[in-house]
């Protein structure tokens, strides 16, 4: 039992990065002292680091926000990716805004060859740049220490004179009123112009952000060509992306 509990703990954590110990307890059905005891050699071999109350798994601790989003849903953000990629041939030019699931594309394309890139996100750019003769063009500005992404007015000039084949971008909300929203402005702007820019367009996002709405609009269904998610929409969604003529693939399960 107790190495059925380890192998528990350690997938919790590599799903999660640092649970208390309180929440492993309940979920593991066990007392408080029994999760402590079943710990202490994880953290004595260096597999898990204690912390304020919690356990966390080592080399995720103190992790940026940015590396923790791309754990939550990751299957369905991989398959979205996945979905995504087999859309875009090689030589083609692409725009990706920053996102987790955009930087799981990133991943998808790197079975592709000589694409012609243009992105915000340092994770894009460096998962894209060098490989496989592709050319990679990062918007300029400060860098956000959360995303390592560059947002403000000369990112958004800086893309403004490209015009690309595929434009894709993340969603932090999705209503059937409203359209595609985000809760950061400079986000949304960003998004919004990259939009205008591909002659294809596309938002790649998992269930959770659907029948959600933001602060910030950032396009309504009009301007969008593609949905790309995990899973069928309700019914409200699903209609108002029929009545736009927007085209939802909803990704293959593994």
């Amino acid at each position: 039992m107790l190495s059925k509990r380890h192998t528990e703990i350690m997938r919790i954590l590599a799903d999660e990065g640092t649970v208390t110990i309180s929440d492993l307890s309940v979920r593991l059905g066990v007392s408080l002292e029994t999760v402590r005891r079943d710990v202490r050699p994880l953290t004595e071999n260096g597999s898990v680091l204690k912390i304020h109350g919690a356990v966390g798994l080592a080399g995720q601790v103190g992790e940026a926000p940015f590396q923790r989003r791309m754990r939550e849903n990751a299957d369905a953000k991989r398959r979205i990716a996945r979905e995504m990629a087999k859309l875009i041939r090689d030589g083609e030019s692409v725009m990706l805004d920053t996102g987790t699931t955009t930087s799981f594309v990133a991943r998808e394309l790197l079975g592709h060859r000589r694409l012609t890139v243009v992105t915000n996100s340092s994770d894009i750019a460096r998962t894209l740049a060098t490989v496989n003769g592709n050319k990679v063009y990062m918007a300029g500005g400060e860098l956000r220490s959360d995303s390592g992404a560059a947002f403000g007015v000369s990112a958004i000039e800086f893309i403004a004179r490209f015009s690309v084949v595929h434009a894709i971008i993340s969603a932090g909300a999705i209503d059937a009123g409203s359209g595609v929203m985000d809760f950061d402005l400079e986000e949304a702007e960003f998004a919004r112009m990259m939009l205008s820019r591909g002659e294809r367009s596309y938002v790649v996002t998992d269930h959770t952000k659907f029948g959600r709405r933001g602060l910030v609009s950032v396009a309504g269904f009009e301007a969008i060509g593609h949905v790309v998610t995990d899973q069928p929409l309700a019914a409200d969604i699903a209609a108002a992306l029929d009545e736009h003529d927007v085209r939802l693939i909803v990704a293959a399960e593994s």
